[in-house]
C-alpha cells in the first residue's frame, strides 16, 4: 500500500527531531566529559595499579567513558600515564601498586626501562608490594624504594618453567594426534599432544631460556640494590622472606603499611606537619589527555597492534583466553595507514605467539606494500614468534627487548584422529569418496602413505618457499642461515640481535623513535601515535550491527571458558587450533606455551 504524502512529512518531521535530539544529547555528554575531566592537584602523587590482566593495548571510547562506563587498563596506557607524570608538573611522585599483573618477561623489562625514563624527571617513584613474587620484584627494583607491609612476603625462589604433555589424555579418550612438522628437533608444538615428557629440543631451549632469563634477573636486582651477582643468587636459594627479613637484606626499603608509604611520600615532597597526601588514581589521570601536557602532538605515526593468536577474518578476544590477531583487521588497518598521507610512518606492535599461516602470509603482504610508501618498523612485546615473526621480518626495522622470545621459524600441520574415541562412545561412520586424497581430512583415520607424503609437499612448501625465503629477504641473510637459525628454534630478544633476527633493543617508545628518523622527522620533537584501526563506535556495539550475532556468540563462549580452571583453559585454546587444522590450515606456532615463574 502507498504511503500517503502526510505521513512522508511525518516521517521526515520525526527523523529530523531525533536525529537534532540525537547530536543535542552527544554534544551535552562530550560537554560533560570535559567539564569533568579530574584536575590533578598540585604536588601530588600519582597512584598507578600495576596488576590485573594488562593486555597490550585496549581501545579507549570517549563517548562511553562520558558515559561513564570503565574501561580496561591496557600495558600501553600503563607506559602513557608514566610519560604524562614525567613531565607533568602537577605530579611530584609515583607510587607503583603491584599486585600479579598479567605480563610476560619482555613487557616486565620495558615496564623497568619506562619506570626508569621517569625518574629522569628527578621525582621520586616508590613501589608497594603486598606479595612479591620474582616478576613482580623484578619491576619493583627499578623503582626509587621498595616497600612491603609488614605480614608481607617475598617469594623470590628462582625460576621455574613448566611444560604440559596432553597425550595421556587423548590416550585415555581414543584420540591420536597425527602431525608433520618442520624442525622436528625444535618445533615442538604438536609434542604436548605426541608425547608425554620433553625432547631433547624443547629442554635445551627452556634451559638457554632460563639460564639468560636468570642472569638478567640477578644483575638487575644487583645493581638496584648494590649487591654482587653471587650475593644475591645465595638470598633467592634461601627464600621466601617475610618482610623484615627481607628488609634486613636489604631487598626492601621498608615493612611499612600503604598509609606509611604515604607517609614517606609526605617527607619527600616537603609537605608541611599534619598536611595529606594529596594522589590521584591511574583510572582518573587517564582521562587527563597527553596533549594538554605537550605530548602526544605534531606529525602522526600509525601504532597498529597485533595481539595474540594469529587467525583468518577478523580481530577478537579469543574464546579460552586471550586475544585473537584476525588478518582482515590488521590488513585493513596496514591498508588504511599506508593510504593516509597524514600518516608518515607505521609501527606494528606484535605481541603473538604466532598461529595460521595463510593468515600471516595475508598480513605480511600488506606490510611489503605499505613499505613502498612509508616506513614500517615492528615492535616485539613478550613474544613475536612464528607467525609472529612471519608478520615482522619484513619491516624496515625490529625492534624487541632482551626478554622477548622470538624465532620459531617453522611450520606444522596435522589432524587429530578420532577413531578410539568413536569406538568408545559406539559411534560408527562410513565416508563415500570420489578422488584419490578425497578422504585427507577424513578423522577417524590417519593417513595413508600417499596422503602423508601430499601433507608434507604442502608443509615443505611452506616453510622452503614461503616462509625461509621471506626471512631471508626480510633480513637479508642467505638462505642456508635462515635456515640454520629457523628449524623452530626459539630464541630470546638478545640471541635473536645476534643472529641478525631483530634490530635494536627497545620497547614500544624505541620503536616509534626509530620510525620518526626513518620517516625524518626531528628526534626532539614529538609525534602524534594514531592507532589503527579506530574503535568501533560506542553506538554500533550498543545498537548492533551485522555482526552482532556473532559477537552475542563470542561473548556467550567467553563467559563459559572463563568459569573453566586456568589449565583447563589453556588445553581447550590448543584444542582450537587443532579443529583449525582439521581444515587444512597450517600453523606457525610458538612450539609451547613457555611461561617462566
Amino acid at each position: 500500500m502507498a504511503t500517503s504524502k502526510g505521513t512522508k512529512i511525518f516521517l521526515i518531521i520525526v527523523g529530523v527531531i531525533f536525529a537534532l535530539v540525537l547530536v543535542g544529547l552527544i554534544g551535552l555528554i562530550l560537554l560533560a566529559d570535559t567539564m569533568g575531566r579530574p584536575s590533578v592537584p598540585e604536588n601530588s602523587v600519582l597512584v598507578l595499579s600495576v596488576s590485573g590482566e594488562l593486555p597490550d593495548y585496549v581501545a579507549e571510547d570517549e563517548f562511553a567513558k562520558a558515559l561513564g562506563i570503565g574501561q580496561k587498563q591496557s600495558f600501553s596506557s600503563l607506559l602513557t600515564q608514566l610519560r604524562k607524570a614525567k613531565v607533568d608538573k602537577r605530579v611530584g611522585g609515583v607510587m607503583l601498586d603491584i599486585s600479579f599483573p598479567g605480563i610476560g618477561w619482555g613487557k616486565a623489562y620495558e615496564l623497568r626501562e619506562a619506570i626508569k625514563d621517569f625518574r629522569q624527571s628527578g621525582k621520586p617513584i616508590y613501589a608497594y608490594m603486598e606479595m612479591g613474587m620474582n616478576k613482580e620484584y623484578y619491576i619493583a627494583t627499578a623503582a626509587d624504594k621498595v616497600f612491603l607491609p609488614p605480614p608481607g612476603d617475598l617469594y623470590i625462589n628462582g625460576f621455574a618453567a613448566e611444560a604440559m604433555f596432553y597425550k595421556g589424555s587423548l590416550d585415555k579418550l581414543g584420540i591420536e594426534a597425527e602431525v608433520i612438522q618442520i624442525g622436528p628437533k625444535y618445533k615442538n608444538a604438536p609434542d604436548q599432544y605426541t608425547k608425554k615428557e620433553m625432547g631433547e629440543g624443547q629442554r635445551e631451549v627452556i634451559n638457554a631460556v632460563l639460564d639468560e632469563y636468570y642472569g638478567a634477573y640477578t644483575s638487575a636486582i644487583a645493581e638496584t640494590r648494590k649487591k654482587s651477582v653471587d650475593d644475591v643468587k645465595a638470598i633467592i636459594d634461601n627464600a621466601p622472606y617475610n618482610a623484615n627479613e627481607a628488609k634486613e637484606q636489604n631487598l626492601i626499603d621498608g615493612a611499612l603499611y600503604q598509609e606509611q608509604v604515604y607517609e614517606e611520600f609526605r617527607k619527600t615532597l616537603g609537605y608541611k606537619e599534619g598536611d595529606k597526601v594529596r594522589t590521584i588514581r591511574g583510572g582518573q589521570y587517564r582521562d587527563i589527555p597527553s596533549d594538554s601536557l605537550g605530548l602526544n602532538k605534531g606529525e602522526r605515526i600509525a601504532v597498529i597492534f597485533a595481539s595474540g593468536a594469529i587467525n583468518s577474518g577478523r580481530s577478537s578476544d579469543g574464546t579460552f583466553g586471550g586475544q585473537m590477531v584476525g588478518s582482515d583487521t590488521v590488513v585493513q588497518a596496514v591498508n588504511d595507514a599506508a593510504a593516509d598521507s597524514s600518516i608518515r610512518a607505521i609501527v606494528l606492535r606484535v605481541d603473538s605467539p604466532g598461529g595460521s599461516a595463510l593468515a600471516s602470509d595475508l598480513m605480511w603482504n600488506a606490510i611489503e606494500n605499505a613499505k613502498a610508501k612509508k616506513p614500517v618498523v615492528v615492535s616485539m612485546a613478550d613474544v613475536a614468534a612464528s607467525g609472529g615473526y612471519y608478520i615482522s621480518c619484513n619491516a624496515n626495522k625490529i625492534i624487541a627487548e632482551p626478554t622477548t622470545i622470538t624465532g620459531s621459524i617453522g611450520v606444522f600441520m596435522g589432524k587429530p584422529v578420532v577413531k578410539g574415541l568413536y569406538d568408545w562412545l559406539g559411534i560408527t561412520n562410513e565416508y563415500v569418496m570420489r578422488g584419490k586424497n578425497a578422504g585427507i581430512f577424513r578423522e577417524t583415520e590417519k593417513w595413508t602413505p600417499e596422503e602423508r607424503e601430499k601433507m608434507e609437499e604442502q608443509t615443505n612448501k611452506i616453510y622452503f618457499d614461503n616462509f625461509l625465503p621471506k626471512v631471508s629477504k626480510g633480513r637479508n641473510i642467505e638462505m642456508e642461515k635462515a635456515n640454520s637459525i629457523g628449524q623452530g628454534r626459539v630464541w630470546t630478544g638478545t640471541q635473536a640481535k645476534e643472529n641478525g633476527l631483530i634490530d635494536e633493543f627497545g620497547g614500544l617508545e624505541k620503536a616509534i623513535d626509530v620510525a620518526k628518523q626513518l620517516a625524518s622527522l626531528p628526534a626532539d620533537k614529538d609525534v602524534k601515535r594514531v592507532v589503527f584501526p579506530a574503535p568501533r563506535p560506542f553506538f554500533e556495539t550498543w545498537f548492533g550491527n551485522q555482526d552482532d550475532s556473532e559477537i552475542k556468540s563470542q561473548q556467550a563462549q567467553k563467559a563459559f571458558a572463563e568459569s573453566l580452571p586456568a589449565d583447563v583453559r589453556r588445553a581447550f585454546k590448543y584444542t582450537e587450533i587443532f579443529d583449525r587444522m582439521q581444515r587444512g590450515e597450517a600453523m606457525l606456532m610458538l612450539p609451547y606455551e613457555l611461561e617462566i615463574k
